[in-house]
């Protein structure tokens, strides 16, 4: 069964427990501009940004997923940990491009400065990497 990409509009009880998962291992400069993982979570539920992979009912990982015109930019990607290095930030990256593209916009991710981590999924996934503003 493949991990199903959607945009969280509306979660469940469990879907609001499996996010505080995702992020809680999340390193402090995944958070900006926000103050930490509940911030970061309601922030995103309140204006419809937060995209996420599931897999079997269960949230395996997310993103912010910020929409302009001609530019999306995905930033705050997290996986949780027991499940990181099987590919779903990959599948979060690239369905987040398929609706970019199907919008007419492109996709770029988002991070601060100096995030290796950041530099090399875009890399490996030739995304082109914007430098989150201070």
């Amino acid at each position: 069964m493949p991990i199903i990409v959607e945009p969280l509009n509306e979660v469940t009880y469990q879907d609001q427990q499996d996010l505080q998962k995702i992020y809680r291992d999340a390193p402090d400069w995944l958070f900006a501009p926000f103050a930490g993982e509940v911030q970061l979570i309601e922030g995103c539920l309140r204006d419809g940004s937060l995209i996420a992979g599931r897999f079997n009912d269960r949230l395996l990982g997310a993103g912010r997923l910020q929409r302009q015109q001609e530019v999306w930019h995905l930033s705050q990607i997290c996986v949780r940990k027991i499940t990181r290095r099987r590919g779903v930030a990959e599948r979060l990256v690239n369905e987040a491009r398929q609706m970019a593209s199907q919008s007419g916009a492109t996709l770029r991710l988002l991070a601060p400065a100096g995030h290796l981590e950041a530099q090399a999924l875009a890399a490996k996934l030739n995304v082109p990497l914007d430098v989150l503003p201070i």
